[in-house]
């Protein structure tokens, strides 16, 4: 498995256009969270944005294939599978 910066993760996460892949960060709370997501989701999006703009906080909304939209910090990235490509993030 080749190993990557997060900034490297990060790129490779907004490069998917749309595609479905599997990442591994640590959650707020301290517990690893196993996620299989999409970005570039309208679906459900109601058109008024977010509150905030994510890239201040280093988090990254994705679509969460069984919970819907939720965030991934950029920062705490462990593991990232993109077209059966699997990365550790150093």
């Amino acid at each position: 498995m080749k190993t990557i910066t997060k900034e490297q993760a990060k790129e490779q996460i907004f490069n998917t256009k749309g595609k479905i892949f599997n990442v591994k960060f640590i959650k707020k709370d301290g517990t690893l969270r196993d996620m299989t997501c999409r970005r570039e989701v309208k679906k459900g999006v109601k058109g008024i944005g977010m509150a905030y703009n994510p890239s201040d906080y280093n988090l990254i909304p994705v679509y969460d294939m069984s919970k819907g939209f939720r965030m991934i910090n950029a920062a705490t990235i462990k593991e990232v599978t993109i077209n059966k490509n699997s990365f550790n993030v150093n």
